[in-house]
């Protein structure tokens, strides 16, 4: 009564034994079965309180069969004292209007569902009279960039002018530089649109004059005005919580692919227990129901959360809600427990079968909570659509590694490095850098099609019965190869604005990609969604012959070969901004800083001083930049202090601060060249001598940091000598590093010489894959299948069976183990 949070019975005791805090108001409903001859009408016994409404009962109980009673009490502690509720007269006036206060107050979920918050969009006041410009501007549905900067996502097109500019920059790193509300601050120019997720169904419009997000009614005419030709935008009905949008634009409705992957007509036995408990559909919510579920599959996620369930329960913060490892402990727990998964009783089932029903189906877990703290202040999933599966992840890994600061960290069996080689073609000399990535993006080439005539006479029908304006032919799957997609991945790829160190000048380039390590868990998603020209996002129906067992041991990199000829280590030249030249050739007491990036970080909760130095030692690149300096340097003694702008041969005050020698202030690394390598996990004083010895180039300096380990790895035990106050305990075993095969993890107190790599043998098996259903990433319906203990078991939402035919050739994202060398 005090912070409003709820707990279970299981967990109340904690609450109180952390916070002292003492009183709790114990709500619960009693279930009970009506007697037999009871009238039908009966009124059951329910209090008059909102927050009772919220209580989620199964669909089993809400017949005439089941009457309910509320019961709400007052429970003081330690003594579990009970004071049931109302009682006027033994509690003080204050009490008892905040126990009213409290029964009826509606949930906070109820405030997230798509009736309320539909709702709340009104028609802008500047849809209706919105004045287009006459420039000639033609939007392409593809290859988009901001037209100030070198964003490719965020974007907004502006309504008035056809600009494609970012959006503003979010807390999970997603979004922009705000260079659309720049743009409208030049040009009063007040509608927006984003292109990232347009669809037929879909459009997310922005007014910034309003500052809030708008309707349109109009939007369809305002998009042709740019070359967008795209139907009306229309709301469509919900069927079990998932848009229907797989009708749009007279296709024909996905049918076979819908009964396929969900297994439909067949008669799938129920599983349960430990590993096989469903979670509930929120609403368009299945896309991150499947990945949880295969990530609590793997033993890297169930060790690092469940494991350590109850030193993450006990360090948590006082309002668990907000923690993100309290909430993916609670949730793994949850699917792991087997609490939530338990067979009927065979007197139930008995019953079932006399009255002809089968309708005992665990509901599965409820996810709202997670839900609201994974995608808090994110544009996409914040809302109540659909959204991608394969971005879901990456945002989630994303997560995860933020938030695995001293804790074992399970992305380390996804990552790996990749080898990127770039070849100028008028010199004919290389490039070799290294990147890390956490998920295969393979391309599905429809001209590989074994079935390609049967393809070109599918398009012929197609043709002919639209001109003749008769029903559609039945659509004919491509089936692909999956060495054909493997050879796709392998391929050449051009880079027309490649910029060559040995000419000092762009040029063209050819760029190939290969393994420099092997993961332990290989990510591999199809790439299945394309944008067509009428700019409608179309799904391309494949079938692909994925194997069980993958041997990628031959895309292994190679490195420098002989024979070969590197290009110089040298950076191109960068080229500023008239103004900003004028204000580098103009000494003042008052550097340029964006005070408005600046205030955007601070609120936040970084200091506001650091976050000024924070902008100014990026450049003034953005808060995004910005953000990377800023955890780069919070350990840093002066973090919180004013900026103190170094002279010209004094050391900045990073300098100092990384334990190396004083050196002029132009012979240091730039500050947003260390940000960027902090920030992918490299210490301060590697990444700056990284930077050193590649004069600056960030590729280079990538590179040089892996094949120097050894020096970075007795720098570290020098270290450690000479300072053992400040160690624990040696362990005898060696920690991983990028060059080394290893599956232990690092200790909170010592460094990492580099992302964490557990490389290995390029030997996988299949043991799980995620499948879409529907026409468009932001439509449709997700399902998953994971193999568990030999068998396959569908996850279908709440519903978890096993799996009599597993459509793997019409999977989405394939998950791969790593098979032991032996």
């Amino acid at each position: 009564m005090n912070t409003f949070l709820g707990f279970g019975r299981e967990h109340v005791e904690r609450h109180y034994r952390k916070t002292g805090q003492s009183v709790y108001m114990h709500l619960k409903r009693h279930v009970k079965e009506k007697a037999t001859g009871a009238a039908g009408g009966a009124i059951s016994r329910r209090r008059n309180g909102k927050v009772f409404l919220d209580l989620e009962l199964n669909r089993d109980f809400n017949g005439d069969e089941y009457d309910c009673e509320d019961e709400a009490k007052l429970v003081i502690f330690p003594d579990h004292f009970e004071i049931p509720l109302p009682n006027i007269e033994e509690l003080p006036a204050l009490v008892t209007i905040a126990c009213d206060a409290v029964l009826n107050a509606a949930s906070a979920y109820k405030k997230q569902e798509p009736d309320s918050w539909d709702e709340e969009i009104q028609v802008s006041k500047h849809a209706r009279s919105l004045r287009q410009q006459d420039n000639g501007v033609r939007i392409p549905p593809s290859g988009w960039k901001c037209q100030k900067c070198e964003m490719k996502e965020n974007l907004w097109l502006n309504l008035s002018d056809g600009a494609v500019l970012c959006g503003k920059w979010f807390f999970d790193g997603s979004g922009g530089n705000g260079h659309a509300l720049d743009h409208f601050k030049d040009t009063n120019f007040p509608l927006a649109v984003k292109l990232d997720n347009l669809t037929p169904d879909i459009a997310d419009i922005y007014s910034f004059d309003e500052e809030e997000a708008v309707l349109d009614p109009q939007i369809s005419e305002h998009l042709q005005h740019f070359g967008i030709d795209i139907i009306p935008i229309q709301r469509n009905g919900t069927d079990n919580g998932h848009h229907n949008t797989d009708n749009t634009n007279g296709m024909r409705p996905r049918v076979s692919e819908w009964e396929v992957i969900q297994e439909s007509g067949m008669k799938l036995k129920a599983v349960y227990g430990s590993g096989f408990t469903g979670i509930k559909n929120l609403g368009n919510s299945c896309y991150l129901g499947t990945i949880m579920q295969v990530l609590f599959s793997i033993p890297e996620f169930q060790r690092a959360y469940v494991g350590n369930l109850q030193r993450i329960y006990d360090y948590s913060p006082l309002d668990p809600s907000t923690d993100f490892s309290t909430q993916m402990a609670k949730l793994g727990h949850g699917l792991l427990s087997g609490l939530y998964s338990k067979p009927p009783m065979k007197s139930e089932l008995i019953e079932q079968v006399m009255k002809e029903e089968y309708k005992h189906q665990p509901k599965g877990i409820s996810l709202k909570m997670f839900k609201a703290l994974v995608s808090n202040g994110h544009p996409e999933f914040s809302s109540n659509r659909q959204q991608d599966a394969q971005k879901f992840f990456l945002h989630l890994i994303n997560l995860v590694e933020r938030n695995s600061v001293g804790l074992e960290n399970p992305n380390n069996a996804f990552r790996y490095l990749v080898e990127e080689r770039v070849q100028c073609c008028q010199t004919q000399k290389v490039r070799y850098t290294q990147k890390v990535d956490y998920l295969m993006q393979l391309p599905a080439p429809i001209e590989a099609a074994s079935n390609r005539e049967e393809l070109i006479a599918y398009e012929a029908k197609r043709n002919e019965a639209e001109e003749n304006m008769r029903a559609p032919p039945e659509p004919v799957r491509a089936r692909i190869p999956f060495t054909a997609c493997l050879q796709a991945f392998t391929e050449p790829e051009n880079v027309p604005d490649f910029w060559s160190s040995e000419l000092q000048a762009k040029s063209a380039g050819v760029k190939t990609s290969r393994f420099a390590s092997f993961p332990e868990y290989l990510v591999v998603q199809i790439k299945k969604f394309t944008f067509v020209v009428d700019w409608v996002p179309k799904k391309v129906d494949l079938s692909i012959d994925i194997p069980d067992f993958l041997d990628l041991s031959r895309l292994r990199g190679t490195g420098l070969q002989a024979g070969e000829q590197e290009l110089p280590d040298l950076t191109p030249p960068i080229v500023l901004p008239e103004d900003t030249r004028d204000n580098s050739m103009n000494s003042s007491d008052s550097p340029e800083i964006d005070e408005s990036a600046a205030m955007q970080l601070a609120e936040m909760g970084f200091p506001l001083e650091a976050c000024r130095k924070a902008i100014y030692y990026t450049g003034n690149m953005g808060p995004e930049m910005a953000f990377n300096w800023i955890i780069a340097h919070m350990e840093e003694p002066d973090f919180a202090e004013p900026l103190a702008l170094p002279t010209f041969m004094e050391p900045g005050p990073s300098v100092a601060g990384s334990g190396l020698a004083a050196t002029p202030l132009e012979n240091h690394p730039p500050e947003e060249s260390i940000a960027i390598l902090t920030s992918m996990g490299f210490p301060r004083r590697h990444s700056v001598q990284a930077l050193k010895a590649t004069n600056n180039n960030l590729e280079r300096a990538l590179d040089w940091i892996f094949t120097h380990t050894e020096r970075e790895e007795e720098e570290e035990t020098s270290d450690a000598l000479s300072d053992m106050a400040d160690t624990t305990e040696p362990n005898d075993s060696a920690f991983s590093n990028a060059n080394m095969h290893s599956d232990s993890t690092l200790s909170p107190d010592q460094d990492a010489s580099g992302p964490q790599i557990k490389d290995g043998p390029g030997r996988y098996e299949l043991f799980a894959f995620i499948s879409h259903i529907g026409a468009s990433t932001m439509s449709g319906h997700y399902v998953c299948h994971i193999k568990k203990e030999g068998r396959w078991v569908i996850f279908n939402d709440h519903k978890v069976c096993l799996s009599e035919r597993p459509p793997k050739d019409l999977g989405y994202i394939y998950f791969y183990r790593r098979l032991s060398s032996s």
